[in-house]
């Protein structure tokens, strides 16, 4: 087997690492980031989807080196071409992908790509693999795991004007993205033409992901992407055979009304795991005796703790909105989409296991908030 060749980097330039030693602080959260994880375990994932696997042909630069822009471009929420000019200008950027000073950063078509490459086979299951990674990681590095997930959806609008698309299907032109769909994501009360105050349910234009998360650590363990209109409710078992795989820690599983599906509650039944999926009204205020066993079923610590910590997820999706640019796809199609909401919630787990293993967080610019 032929040795695995890349474009020479850091240890190769004339600087080497001396003037990084200088200027990036020891506790810069993202030479923090760079010594907790082995990052060559994800060289060897994905060098595999390179033509010559880096045996033969032109040497590639180390594919974890691209990873690594990739993830400061949702760490700051960059565009393609911002983060290859902000690698470029920024010290600590350039030193955690791995460049010596005097060398540019791989430019914006290579990290297109990159992520071609990662969806080459049509799936999003490289990404997958290496969102458990990252959980596996957290898992051995002794970060704390707690008994309860929390699994909700979150939405994203399509890259799409609606009105303007409209306008392409009536002129019969295919639309821009046609893999979204409209969905529904929650209801607000309004007054109608009486003064009356009812409920307007709020729709949106654009995918969905569902995802499952570690209710103490923060963490999210488990990930599937959908288009608009898919039905959170079929999502829940699949998302709970995934955090099992991972032998995450969890004996009680929450979430919203919308999983309140008897066969999510039998599903966890059988594997003897605790239901605090979210009630409706309907189980627990129908008039036959078949409510008993679901008014037992909230008066258990289960239940009370999981309806109690559920807020947590939300938080969560808000920091993903307001922080990492997930309210609005960056590109086209399910596929794309799966790639923002990958990228996305591994760059989540890696600010919260920084936080977590150091007191350091993305925006304290070096500066310990222990």
């Amino acid at each position: 087997m032929a040795k695995k060749r890349y474009v020479n980097t850091r240890e190769q330039s004339f600087f080497g690492n001396y003037i990084y030693d200088q200027v990036v602080p020891e506790n810069h959260f993202l030479r923090l980031l760079n010594q907790l994880m082995d990052w060559d375990r994800f060289t060897d994932r994905i060098i595999e989807l390179y033509r010559g696997g880096g045996e033969y042909g032109r040497p590639p630069f180390n594919p974890t080196q691209i990873l690594k822009m990739c993830l400061l471009a949702y760490f700051y929420n960059l565009s393609d071409r911002q983060v290859e000019v902000h690698v470029n200008e920024n010290l600590p950027a350039k030193y955690f992908v791995g460049l010596g000073i005097d060398q540019k950063a791989p430019d914006h078509s290579t990290l297109t790509v990159f992520r071609n490459r990662l969806i080459k086979q049509g799936d999003l299951g490289v990404l997958e693999v290496l969102l458990a990674e990252i959980v596996q990681i957290a898992l051995a590095s002794g970060i704390q795991f707690g008994s309860l997930q929390v699994i909700d959806s979150v939405h994203s609008e399509a890259n799409v004007n609606p009105a303007k698309d409209k306008g392409r299907k009536d002129d019969g032109k295919d639309p821009r993205d046609p893999d979204a769909k409209w969905g529904a994501k929650g209801s607000q009360k309004v007054k109608d033409q009486n003064g009356k105050e009812v409920k307007q349910v709020k729709y949106f234009f654009g995918y969905k992901g569902h995802v499952s998360m570690n209710a103490e650590s923060n963490l999210i363990t488990s990930l599937e992407v959908t288009s608009g209109e898919a039905y959170d409710g079929h999502h829940f078992c699949s998302l709970v055979d995934q955090d099992l795989a991972q032998n995450i820690p969890a004996d009680t599983y929450s979430a919203d009304r919308g999983y309140d599906d008897g066969n999510n509650h039998f599903y966890l039944q059988h594997l003897n795991l605790h239901s605090a999926i979210c009630l409706k009204d309907m189980r627990t205020k129908k008039k036959d005796a078949n409510k008993e066993v679901w008014l037992e079923m909230i008066q258990t610590p289960a239940y009370k703790a999981g309806q109690k910590e559920r807020y947590k997820i939300e938080r969560k999706f808000g920091e993903a909105k307001q922080g990492h640019g997930l309210g609005r796809c960056r590109y086209l199609g399910l596929l794309r989409f799966g790639i923002q909401m990958f990228f996305t919630a591994m760059v989540l787990n890696l600010k919260r296991m920084v936080k977590l293993l150091t007191g350091v967080g993305l925006k304290t610019y070096g500066v310990s908030a222990a």
